[in-house]
C-alpha cells in the first residue's frame, strides 16, 4: 500500500464512529438509512453465484441517469446479471422502482480495504461501472488486485472539485490511473481529469440526455394540469434548504395573478418543514400526497410524493430550477428541457456548468441573479405564450442534439469481453 493510501485509510478508520453516528443521525429523519448496514462494511446476505456486470449509482440523480446504461447492458449482455449499488436509501428506492427484481441492489461498502474486498470477492463482477464522480482510492486499489477492470462512467469534475482532488495528489492520481477507462460529459471535463493524471479518457457526452420520460407519468401530468382549470403552472423543482423561503417571501410579495405555484423539495425528509414554511405566510396550500383536485382557493401545491418529478414537469409552464439559486448547483435541467418546458436557472451551476452554459446559448433556459428575479422572469413568460412556445421547442431541439451517450458508452467498454 503506498504512503498517501496508507495515511488516507488511518483517517477513515479515525473517522468510523463519526461514519456510524452520521447514519443514526440521518436515520432521525430516514430510518431507512439502518437498514442494511452490515453491507456498508462487506457483508452481505444474498448469495451471489451468478455473473454479474455492476454498477454503481450513489442516490438518486445517478440512478435515474444511468438507467438508459442499464436497459442497454441487458439487452446486449442477456446472460450478465446487473448488480446496481448505491450509497443512500434514495438511490436504493429508485433503483427498485425503476428496475424491480430485474437487477440486484446493494449498498457498496465504505471504502476500507477490507470492505471493498469482501464485495468484491462475493460478487465477483466482469466489471464495475462508477457513475460520475465516484472515485475511491482502496476501491480501486482491490479491484486492480481481483482483476475487475472498473470504468468511471458520464464522469464530470468542476473546478471545485478538482481543486480538492489536486491537493490530495498521489492519492488521486494513482486512483485515476487504476481505471480502465473513463467516459467524460464533456471536454472540459475531460481536460480536468487529464490534469490530475488520468490516462485513456473519451468525451462521449451526458448520459442524462439519453433518458426516456416514463409515458405514463407525463400522461397522468398532463391530465392533472387540465384538472386546474387552466391555471398556469409554475413549478419549483428540487428546491433545497433555505431556497423554499427565499421563493415564498418573494412569492408573497409580488402580484401572482392565479398562477398556481408547485414546489417539490429536493429531499422527502423536508416535506413537513416546507408545509410548515409555506402556511407560516398564509398561503392556502394543498398537500400533493393527498390526491385531491386543486381548489380554487389554492396559492401553493407541495409536492409531496416520491419518484414523481417527470408528472411534475409535464403538469407545468415555466419551471424554476431547485439548487441553483443558493450555492448547492442546479439540478438535472435536461429533464424540462427535453420535455419542451421553459426552465429558469440561477447562479449556481457548476455541476451542469457545460449543460447549464449550452442550453443558455440554445435559448432553451433563462438565467436569473437571484430567485426573486427569476420568479419575475417567470410571471412575465407565463404573460407571453409565443415565447414560452419558442424557448419550448428550443428546449427539445437541444436535448435531442446531445443524445447518444450510451452508445458510445457500450464502444468504450466493449473492448472488456463481458459476454461470458
Amino acid at each position: 500500500m503506498s504512503l498517501p493510501r496508507l495515511f488516507y485509510t488511518l483517517l477513515l478508520v479515525l473517522a468510523l464512529p463519526w461514519l456510524l453516528l452520521r447514519l443514526v443521525w440521518r436515520a432521525r429523519r430516514q430510518p431507512a438509512y439502518l437498514d442494511h448496514v452490515a453491507e456498508r462494511f462487506g457483508f452481505y446476505r444474498q448469495p451471489a453465484s451468478v455473473s454479474f456486470l455492476w454498477i454503481h449509482a450513489v442516490s438518486v440523480g445517478e440512478t435515474r441517469a444511468a438507467e438508459p446504461l442499464v436497459r442497454a447492458l441487458i439487452a446486449r449482455y442477456p446472460q450478465q446479471r446487473i448488480l446496481l449499488t448505491h450509497m443512500t436509501p434514495t438511490g436504493r428506492e429508485t433503483g427498485a422502482a425503476l428496475f424491480g427484481d430485474t437487477v440486484d441492489q446493494c449498498y457498496l461498502p465504505y471504502d476500507y480495504p477490507g470492505a471493498v474486498s469482501r464485495f468484491l470477492r462475493h460478487f465477483r463482477p466482469r466489471a464495475g461501472l462508477l457513475m460520475e464522480t465516484e472515485l475511491w482510492p482502496n476501491l480501486v486499489a482491490a479491484a486492480g488486485e481481483c482483476a475487475v477492470p472498473l470504468y468511471l462512467l458520464n464522469a464530470r469534475l468542476s473546478e471545485r472539485s478538482a481543486r480538492g482532488y489536486r491537493r490530495s495528489g498521489a492519492l488521486a492520481r494513482d486512483a485515476l490511473r487504476g481505471l480502465r477507462a473513463i467516459a467524460a460529459q464533456s471536454a472540459a471535463d475531460a481536460q480536468r481529469l487529464q490534469v490530475l493524471g488520468a490516462q485513456r479518457v473519451v468525451v462521449t457526452g451526458n448520459l442524462k440526455f439519453d433518458v426516456e420520460p416514463p409515458q405514463d407519468e407525463l400522461a397522468r401530468g398532463a391530465a392533472w394540469r387540465e384538472s386546474t382549470g387552466g391555471r398556469p403552472v409554475l413549478l419549483a423543482a428540487s428546491t433545497r434548504e433555505g431556497e423554499e423561503v427565499l421563493l415564498l417571501d418573494a412569492w408573497s410579495a409580488i402580484d401572482h395573478g392565479d398562477v398556481l405555484l408547485v414546489i417539490v423539495p429536493r429531499h422527502p425528509q423536508r416535506f413537513d418543514e416546507v408545509a410548515t414554511l409555506i402556511a407560516a405566510r398564509g398561503l392556502q396550500l394543498q398537500r400533493r400526497s393527498r390526491g385531491l383536485q386543486v381548489e380554487a382557493a389554492t396559492e401553493v401545491l407541495l409536492g409531496d410524493s416520491l419518484g414523481e418529478m417527470y408528472f411534475y414537469y409535464a403538469a407545468c409552464d415555466v419551471a424554476l430550477l431547485g439548487g441553483s439559486f443558493l450555492p448547492f448547483g442546479a439540478q438535472n435541467l435536461i429533464e424540462p428541457c427535453a420535455l419542451g418546458k421553459a426552465v429558469i436557472i440561477g447562479p449556481s451551476v457548476f455541476n451542469f456548468s457545460e449543460a447549464a452554459a449550452a442550453a443558455i446559448a440554445a435559448g432553451a433556459a433563462v438565467s436569473a441573479p437571484d430567485i426573486a428575479r427569476g420568479l419575475d422572469q417567470a410571471l412575465q413568460l407565463l404573460r407571453d405564450p409565443q415565447r414560452l412556445r419558442i424557448i419550448g421547442d428550443a428546449g427539445k431541439g437541444f436535448a435531442a442534439a446531445h443524445r447518444g451517450a450510451v452508445h458510445r458508452m457500450l464502444e468504450l467498454i466493449a473492448s472488456d469481453d463481458l459476454s461470458h
